[in-house]
């Protein structure tokens, strides 16, 4: 006989205990990568993987172009907010294995900290928080966190390491879960 408290398991109780760990999701938009490395003849065709923990995604690849604009979305589920990003660029080959064109980590916690003040009534294009680049972050300028159209952004210009060259320009949100921990 089952106790009131466990429900019989059903092979759902994993799922149960992720969305009670779960804070929110993380949108994070890839927008564009600037003068990045040249891997093949003239240029190179890049795409982005971010990793957090055990969730890995990409973008599109981008032929022949060291300033791709790929302006796409990828979304990762936070359940650690202290878990840093890492992000690398790959350019893409047929016949071998896709060459390195640097990466970069980030720190979400500043932008999770921004998220839990009360920011309702502000105007839109309020600047909340500023982190400053440092040999800590790969941030190559400062970042700002701001409060626009009733939602928490951050724009982030990311420098390569482990490279000659390049940046990627990149944009957090958040997206609340119904049903999950939340902040």
């Amino acid at each position: 006989m089952s106790s009131p408290r466990t429900p019989p398991s059903r092979g759902g109780r994993s799922s149960m205990s992720m969305m009670e760990s779960l804070l929110g999701l993380l949108r994070i938009r890839i927008k564009r990568g600037v003068n990045l490395a040249v891997r093949d003849v003239r240029s190179s065709d890049p795409y982005v993987v971010v990793k957090m923990a055990k969730q890995k995604l990409k973008t599109r690849v981008i032929k022949k172009d060291v300033n791709p604009e790929w302006n796409e979305d990828l979304t990762l589920s936070v359940s650690d907010p202290s878990i840093p990003i890492e992000l690398t660029v790959y350019d893409h080959d047929t016949f071998s294995k896709d060459d390195k064109m640097g990466d970069a980590e980030f720190d979400i916690r500043p932008f999770i900290e921004a998220l839990k003040m009360n920011l309702e009534g502000l105007p839109s294009g309020t600047v909340v928080t500023r982190v400053q680049p440092s040999r800590q972050n790969c941030l190559a300028e400062e970042s700002c966190i701001m409060w626009s159209e009733g939602r928490v952004v951050q724009d982030m210009v990311l420098r390569l390491r482990n490279v000659e060259c390049g940046e990627v320009e990149i944009q957090l949100q958040w997206i609340d879960l119904p049903g999950s921990k939340g902040l």
